[in-house]
């Protein structure tokens, strides 16, 4: 589930890692630049779509401000030039809210057959539910972090393409629908799978052809934080190790291995989990881990009040997009 962060032995890690077999296609790690390469990652252009995305107010399923900010997200990746799709859909939430949802997928080149997955969710979450103050836990999140700032970064991303030009196919994937999942003041059973409907539903729809067009995917979720520290995520070892080496590489070359410390974190049920098992494309997730925040192993602003701009820090944005800029460029 989502809102899990679980603790795994290493004993036990080893073991799943050796039973995946880890036998993706093979990585061109050997062959990355050991200099930062591509353009430069401007964190205050990241932070203020980050802005404009909060200023619609929460992204709540069927709410207006969703289907204003939809509309956004959508004009600005075709004002960098992107070919934009919206894949509409009505999902089921936990409780049997028909949910109006709408994957956005912009892409760079889309003619070119041989692509990377950039992805992340653009809704907020509903309830504040892990907030401190009881009475604010059933209010909706402004997801400035936790939604904002992963879109942030591919539009920044995406306006750095359209003037420096990358000869492998990019696509942007907006997953909605991602935060819907069962609520802790809930009496409904969690098993997993009321989280990241709109990732289940892109994968489920994704061509077997379309899937194999892609080297490797990345998720980008809460990379704006204050503070924050991405270790490597558990299923992401589990399914694309050799993206995780390609990713943590990157960060070290352009100066945020600090950031990237080679430690493992938990593993999270997100976006990610369908990507890699329905569609099968190897898929990690940068999300970051806060061992010692007694609030929460996300950061103490995760499904509260507090994930507003005042807590989104333009050196996080900066550290993740570059290092995905140098991955990008990095590709032969």
């Amino acid at each position: 589930m989502r809102c899990f962060l679980k603790t795994v032995c290493a004993a036990t890690l080893v073991a799943a890692l050796v039973s995946c077999g880890l036998r993706k296609q093979a990585s061109s790690d050997d062959s990355m630049s050991m200099q930062p390469i591509g353009p430069a990652f401007i964190a205050d252009s990241a932070f203020q779509f980050c802005q404009q995305q909060c200023d619609f107010g929460p992204r709540t399923m069927n709410s207006e401000a969703h289907e204003q900010c939809g509309q956004w997200i959508v004009s600005k990746f075709q004002q960098y030039g992107m070919t934009v799709t919206e894949q509409k859909a009505t999902l089921a939430g936990f409780d049997g809210t028909k949910l109006q949802s709408t994957n956005i997928i912009a892409s760079y080149l889309p003619s070119q057959t041989d692509r990377i997955l950039l992805c992340a969710h653009w809704d907020s979450r509903p309830w504040a539910d892990n907030d401190p103050d009881e009475a604010n836990r059933k209010k909706p999140v402004l997801a400035a972090n936790d939604g904002a700032s992963g879109v942030a970064v591919m539009l920044e991303i995406a306006r750095l393409l359209s003037t420096d030009s990358l000869k492998l196919g990019v696509d942007f994937v907006c997953f909605d629908a991602e935060d819907w999942g069962v609520p802790q003041w809930s009496d409904a059973e969690d098993t997993g799978d009321s989280w990241a409907l709109g990732a289940q539903y892109w994968a489920a729809n994704c061509s077997r052809e379309q899937a194999k067009s892609y080297r490797f995917g990345i998720l980008l979720d809460m990379v704006g934080g204050q503070g924050a520290q991405f270790y490597q995520e558990q299923f992401s070892l589990k399914y694309a190790r050799n993206v995780v080496d390609k990713a943590w590489r990157a960060a070290q070359i352009v100066g945020y291995g600090s950031m990237f410390p080679n430690q493992i974190g938990g593993g999270i049920t997100d976006d990610h989990i369908p990507v890699n098992t329905v569609a099968k494309i190897p898929c990690i997730d940068i999300i970051p881990y806060y061992p010692d925040c007694e609030q929460s192993s996300f950061g103490p602003t995760w499904h509260t009040l507090s994930d507003d701009m005042d807590h989104i820090d333009r050196n996080t944005l900066q550290a993740v997009g570059q290092t995905v800029i140098q991955v990008l460029f990095s590709e032969k």
